[in-house]
């Protein structure tokens, strides 16, 4: 068996590699991505089993596909836990290699929970649709900027049918009227195409039964609930709604030292379009439940607004995670809350 530490960069990989029954130590420089695949595939003809282990990193998908396709052990391990383990001040590719292979010779390498090539294609359509509705968003500011110049001031009206005649119909200067040309040909094609992947992502919703029934909770919609399930995963990974709300960077920086605790701001790890999605049904379900409404005003009198967004979305990210794991519809949560089946409650489970 070769077991290999593998440096992962966009243009190369730099390898430290060791034969378990000989006991040799090679390393190598693989330019992407012909020279990688060649070396790659000459093992695999070989029959020789190999086990690499590189880093989490964004543009490997090609490489994740060559193995799985070669039918290679592929470990993927967590950056930062890695770069703990490091003791020597000097830092080079080859040396990030060898503590790679290291690692995983004295079983020591911090390996992650890697999602499937299904959930990776559903979060791309999440992904593509939150990019265009942000897109959709910039090109409606600069049109409200442009009726705003003209002395119209209507808001969302502007976009109706009224709106969009008046904003038609002044007279610009060449170059302004080719903007607002432009724009509004942009917003009539991407409208259609929003709505063409909100219908898809609500179709994979209906698939999804854990998805479904996150959307009974009161302002949690098609597209958090299934942003939800994809990003978290196997709930079982977890075992407290503060692991949840640490994994999705809801929590705040913490740096203690003594007597002395200071809390900065959240640390904004994980999944920044899930937080921005929990964010944003946080602030529905506030205007939907009265006692989240309560709790939300309580916290923006003392801390302010976005802290108070803040804590309503962790809030409401620790009941997803908890309703996940359950398999409990909102109803179920209401009736049984976080203490069932414990002594001295009237909610356990009969």
């Amino acid at each position: 068996m070769i077991i290999i530490g593998c440096d992962y960069h966009p243009a190369f990989q730099q390898i430290a590699f060791v034969d378990i029954e000989t006991g040799e130590l090679q390393e190598r420089r693989l330019q992407h991505r012909e020279e990688a695949e060649k070396f790659y595939r000459e093992l695999a003809a070989q029959g020789i089993k190999v086990r690499v282990g590189m880093e989490a990193s964004g543009h490997a998908r090609w490489f994740e596909r060559l193995l799985s396709e070669l039918q290679f052990e592929l470990w993927i391990g967590d950056a930062a836990e890695i770069h703990t383990k490091r003791v020597r001040k000097q830092k080079t590719d080859r040396q990030d290699a060898q503590l790679i292979l290291q690692l995983m010779l004295e079983d020591r390498f911090p390996e992650i929970w890697v999602p499937s090539w299904e959930n990776r294609d559903l979060r791309q359509l999440l992904w593509h649709r939150h990019r265009l509705v942000q897109a959709r968003t910039r090109m409606m500011n600069q049109l409200q900027a442009v009726a705003l110049n003209e002395g119209l001031r209507c808001k969302k009206k502007l976009f109706r049918e009224a709106g969009r005649e008046q904003l038609e119909a002044f007279r610009l200067a060449p170059w302004a009227s080719r903007r607002r040309h432009d724009l509004l040909e942009l917003l009539d094609r991407l409208t259609p195409t929003i709505a063409q992947l909100t219908q898809a992502i609500e179709q994979e919703v209906e698939k999804c039964p854990a998805a479904r029934r996150l959307r009974t909770h009161p302002g949690v919609g098609p597209l958090t609930a299934l942003a939800f399930v994809l990003i978290i995963g196997k709930a079982e990974r977890f075992q407290c709604g503060k692991q949840v709300a640490s994994y999705l960077g809801l929590v705040p920086l913490e740096k203690s030292s003594g007597n002395q605790r200071r809390l900065g701001h959240i640390t904004k790890q994980g999944s920044s379009l899930l937080r921005f999605l929990l964010v944003e049904a946080a602030q529905v379900t506030a205007r939907s439940l009265p006692e989240w409404r309560s709790k939300y005003y309580h916290l923006t009198m003392r801390r302010g607004r976005k802290i108070a967004k803040v804590a309503m979305a962790r809030k409401l990210a620790v009941r997803l995670y908890w309703m996940m794991r359950k398999q409990w519809d909102y109803g179920q949560l209401t009736k049984f809350g976080s203490h069932a089946g414990k002594l001295g409650t009237g909610d356990g489970v009969q």
